[in-house]
């Protein structure tokens, strides 16, 4: 998932009241577990992060696993961008048999952020199992998903299934790392072809566990932010610093980013996090489920918005936010400046552009002596695809077989995904839920982890999710 975000694991976890985890018995050992460690395994300890790691090199390694399982080389596509030798990504097309029924894919991302040795508790790439954990960069973000669609495909050809859907398995590169390349939208200008599906399955969804270690819901999501950045720069004439003047560059760029700083934008609700909210709200104790509840009623309710934001996860839910994360100035310690530049990281409400959310910054900014311009690329804007229907309806269906009395939440991502991309080209594209998580997976931060127990429990689900879109039995 690049950079932070928050998805409906996260908000159910501020929901409640702090207490010790507890891992549930680990459950007998499930079909194929071995073989799925061990392909899980593989995948993780390839490093695929954006300054040394080789995705073509991942892609050709799950290519081989899914050829042992009977793929013919026709079904299996190693792709690499022109001029981009280790960026490239893999797409295994399952064939169904009913050729009027469009394609599921089944999308997930193999770049992984950057780790650091010296940092981590553990080897970052190399897969720990300690005290119910799996421990590796990447484990939880995104190889988990990745390993479990790949996994899908071997078992589903190993055991002579006939799908009347035809799955198409997309395994990207760049997810993390769009300034060298984004596989999917690469893609989508190159070879828009090879993604026709009627819908994709990707990250983002997931659910959230009790302090207990039980299921307290499960989060099927549905749009996301929209990630935009924008740069403020201040410029001066500068001089010697040893004859000071009031239009100091640096001083113009503070300025500028206390008004940025102090500026909120407005609340925005669509009709997932209406959902999300309402459901939040009916099961949160106390003065903050009132809240919630009273603000979908009223967004202009001024105490409700104070009470819920007070929690910055919901805060970020609730609006387009903006945030300085890297500032830069001066050329000498012995001159005043003249150049100081900061760089704001917004993500949109998907009904806000970027467009609009620079005028707000402009006048936040009013007569601060500084311009304020978005930094390519502008990103697409797009509405949530709609929670009706079939994609929605069969979820809800096999998550009552496999977490019975679990309420399935819908849920809009705060960070971005590929999912923005797909979207905007009209291919609608979900976060599944089924990777259920105590909130403790620290993706992209130090000793990320992901629950074996879960992990397996969400293999389950979506190797049967998968199977009841295609159509097998």
């Amino acid at each position: 998932m690049i950079e932070g975000t928050v998805n409906l694991r996260q908000l159910l976890c501020a929901a409640l009241a702090a207490a010790v985890f507890s891992m549930p018995a680990v459950a007998a050992e499930r079909p194929g577990e071995a073989a799925f460690r061990a392909l899980y395994k593989d995948l993780v300890e390839t490093n695929t992060t954006h300054s040394i790691g080789d995705c073509t090199l991942a892609s050709k390694r799950m290519a081989t696993r899914l050829k042992a399982a009977g793929f013919a080389d026709a079904d299996l596509n190693v792709f690499v961008p022109e001029g981009l030798p280790l960026d490239g990504g893999l797409i295994a097309t399952f064939a169904g048999s009913d050729p009027k029924l469009g394609a599921v894919m089944l999308l997930a991302h193999l770049d992984v952020v950057e780790a650091k040795r010296e940092d981590w508790t553990r080897d970052p790439f190399t897969l720990v199992e300690d005290g119910g954990y799996f421990y590796a960069r990447g484990s939880a973000d995104d190889k988990a998903q990745a390993a479990i669609w790949t996994d899908t495909l071997v078992r589903l050809k190993a055991s002579g299934a006939k799908p009347k859907r035809t799955i198409k398995l997309v395994l990207s590169c760049g997810e993390e790392s769009l300034p060298r390349i984004n596989n999917i939208r690469w893609l989508i200008e190159k070879h828009p072809d090879w993604l026709k599906a009627d819908f994709a399955l990707n990250e983002g969804g997931g659910g959230a566990l009790k302090p207990d270690g039980t299921p307290l819901a499960l989060s099927f999501q549905a749009g996301e932010k929209v990630t935009q950045n924008f740069q403020i720069v201040a410029t001066n004439p500068g001089g010697h610093s040893s004859v000071p003047r009031p239009d100091n560059a640096v001083y113009a760029l503070a300025t500028a980013l206390n008004r940025v700083g102090s500026y909120e934008f407005p609340i925005r609700f669509n009709d997932v996090t209406r959902q999300t909210f309402s459901a939040l709200g009916k099961m949160t104790p106390g003065p903050m489920g009132e809240a919630m509840l009273k603000l979908v009623a009223n967004p202009d309710d001024k105490a409700a918005d104070a009470a819920v934001s007070r929690d910055p996860r919901f805060h970020s839910m609730l609006r387009t936010t903006c945030v300085a994360t890297r500032i830069e100035g001066g050329h000498a310690i012995n001159a005043l400046p003249q150049r100081a530049t900061a760089d704001i990281n917004c993500r949109m409400f998907p009904t806000d552009s970027p467009a609009d959310v620079g005028a707000q910054l402009k006048a936040a900014i009013g007569d601060a002596p500084v311009t304020i311009a978005p930094i390519p690329p502008v990103n697409p804007v797009n509405a949530p695809p709609p929670l009706k229907g079939e994609v929605y309806d069969k979820a809800v269906a096999v998550a009552a077989k496999h977490f019975p009395g679990v309420p399935m939440v819908p849920s809009m991502s705060t960070g971005a995904t590929d999912a923005r991309f797909l979207i905007a080209a009209g291919l609608p594209t979900y976060g599944v839920p089924g990777l259920l998580s105590d909130g403790s997976s620290n993706a992209h931060g130090l000793n990320e982890r992901i629950s074996v127990e879960w992990l397996m429990k969400g293999r389950d689900y979506l190797f049967d999710l998968v199977k009841a879109y295609a159509g097998v039995k």
